[in-house]
C-alpha cells in the first residue's frame, strides 16, 4: 500500500510518495522523469528527508479524480476525454523509452487540470505492484450517468476484459473498446433493429451461400446484442435497486425526524397526592428544529445556505456550489461535508490555500467547524454559524 501525504511548500502543493527503499537516482527512468517536460506526467522530483526516499510531485492547480466526482455523475465526454489523454500519455512514454507499466490509476493519483481539462498522472520508476486501474474502474461503476447505456456498456465491457488481460487490455483493446462512446444512442438502436430483421441497406441480399453467411452474421450478431444486454440489466438493475433503497431510506430518516421517534411504555397508576396533586403527562413532543447552516460575509450578509453534502466553493460555476468571483480564490478552492460527526471543511489543493480561525491547511486537510469559526479562501473572508 503506497504511503502518500500532500505538502504545501512555498507557492506549491505537493502529493508526496514515500519509496520502500532507496532508490538508485543515476539510473534511467530516475533520471528521465527528474529531467520533466513530459507530457501527460505530473512534474516529480526525488528528495531525501530524514533517511526516508520521496518522490514528490507537483499537483498545483489541480484536482485529483477522486475529489472532483464526490456526488457527480461522469458523462461520456469525460470518459472521451481521460481516454484520450492516457493514450498520448503513454505515446509520450514509449517515445522516451519509459515503461507505461509504472503508472499509478487509482481515482486519487490521477490529477485533472480543470482550465486545459488535461489529465496528468504518477509515473513511479521501476514500480512493480498494482498499478489500481481495477479500482479505477470500480470508481467508474459508481459514478457514471446510468442514463447512457453506451456508457455502460463500455465500463461493463472494460471490466470484464480487464479481469481477463490486466495490463495487456491498456496497450491499444481499450481505446478500441471506447469507440462505441463516438455512437449516437438511436444509431446503435437502429443497428440492433436491423440485425433482428435481418435487413441492412448495405448488404446486397444474393442466393445461395451467400445469403446464407449473412443469415448468419446476423444471427451472431442477435446472440451478441443479447449477451450483452442481459449484463447491462444486471448492472442497471442492481444499480437502480441501489438508488431505489437509498431513497426509501432517506424518506424513512425523513419521516422519523419529521414525526419523532414512537415509543410504547406501559402505563403506570399513580396514587394521588393530596399535597402536590395529581402530575399531568406532556402528550405532545416537541417538534425538533432543523439547523440551517450558513456562511455570512464580514459586513454579516448571508452569502449561502449549507444545504447539501459535499458543498463546493470555488469560482467556476460548471464546478461549484457557491461561486465567489475573487481572482485568489481556486476553481473548485475547498469543500464542505456534513457527517454525523459534524460539520467539516476540506482544503481542495487551493492555490492560496484555506485558513480556519487564521491556520492554514494543507492540501486536502480536512478539519471540523465550530459555531463563529473564520474561514479565509486566498483573500476572502466567511465566517461560519
Amino acid at each position: 500500500m503506497l504511503q502518500t501525504e500532500y505538502i504545501r511548500n512555498l507557492n506549491c502543493n505537493y502529493e508526496r510518495i514515500l519509496l520502500d527503499q532507496t532508490p538508485e537516482e543515476n539510473r534511467y527512468q530516475y533520471c528521465i522523469i527528474s529531467r520533466g517536460g513530459i507530457r501527460g506526467l505530473l512534474p516529480c522530483s526525488l528528495r531525501y528527508i530524514n533517511n526516508s526516499s520521496y518522490l514528490y510531485y507537483d499537483i498545483s492547480s489541480t484536482q485529483n479524480v477522486a475529489q472532483l466526482y464526490t456526488g457527480r455523475n461522469i458523462n461520456r465526454a469525460w470518459m472521451k476525454d481521460f481516454l484520450w489523454s492516457m493514450k498520448h500519455m503513454q505515446r509520450e512514454l514509449r517515445r522516451f523509452l519509459l515503461d507505461d507499466r509504472n503508472i499509478l490509476f487509482y481515482p486519487t493519483q490521477v490529477y485533472q487540470d480543470l482550465e486545459k481539462n488535461d489529465f496528468l498522472f504518477q509515473y513511479i520508476p521501476y514500480y512493480e505492484k498494482d498499478l489500481g486501474f481495477r479500482q479505477l474502474i470500480e470508481f467508474w461503476v459508481e459514478h457514471i450517468n446510468y442514463e447512457d447505456e453506451c456508457l455502460v456498456e463500455f465500463v461493463y465491457k472494460a471490466h470484464e476484459q480487464y479481469e481477463l488481460l490486466e495490463a495487456l487490455y491498456l496497450q491499444e483493446q481499450i481505446f478500441e473498446d471506447v469507440k462505441i462512446l463516438d455512437k449516437e444512442e438511436p444509431e446503435i438502436r437502429k443497428e440492433e433493429n436491423t440485425a433482428h430483421n435481418i435487413k441492412d441497406p448495405d448488404i446486397r441480399v444474393t442466393e445461395g451461400e451467400a445469403f446464407q453467411e449473412q443469415k448468419s452474421q446476423a444471427e451472431e450478431t442477435i446472440a451478441e446484442v443479447k449477451s450483452t444486454k442481459k449484463g447491462l440489466l444486471n448492472i442497471l438493475d442492481g444499480r437502480r435497486k441501489k438508488q431505489k433503497s437509498a431513497r426509501s431510506q432517506y424518506q424513512q430518516e425523513m419521516q422519523e425526524r419529521i414525526n419523532g421517534y414512537g415509543a410504547v411504555c406501559e402505563e403506570t397508576i399513580y396514587q394521588e397526592s393530596e399535597e402536590y396533586g395529581k402530575t399531568v403527562y406532556i402528550t405532545e413532543t416537541p417538534e425538533e428544529k432543523e439547523v440551517i447552516h450558513r456562511l455570512y460575509q464580514m459586513n454579516g450578509k448571508v452569502l449561502t445556505e449549507l444545504n447539501k453534502t459535499p458543498f463546493i466553493i470555488g469560482k467556476k460555476k460548471e464546478e461549484a456550489d457557491c461561486v465567489i468571483s475573487d481572482h485568489t480564490i481556486s476553481r473548485v478552492h475547498a469543500k464542505i461535508l456534513i457527517e454525523e460527526r459534524g460539520i467539516f471543511i476540506e482544503d481542495l489543493n487551493s492555490t492560496n490555500g484555506t485558513f480556519k480561525n487564521g491556520l492554514r491547511m494543507q492540501p486536502y486537510e480536512k478539519r471540523k467547524l465550530e459555531i463563529d469559526d473564520e474561514i479565509k479562501l486566498g483573500k476572502v473572508i466567511l465566517i461560519y454559524r
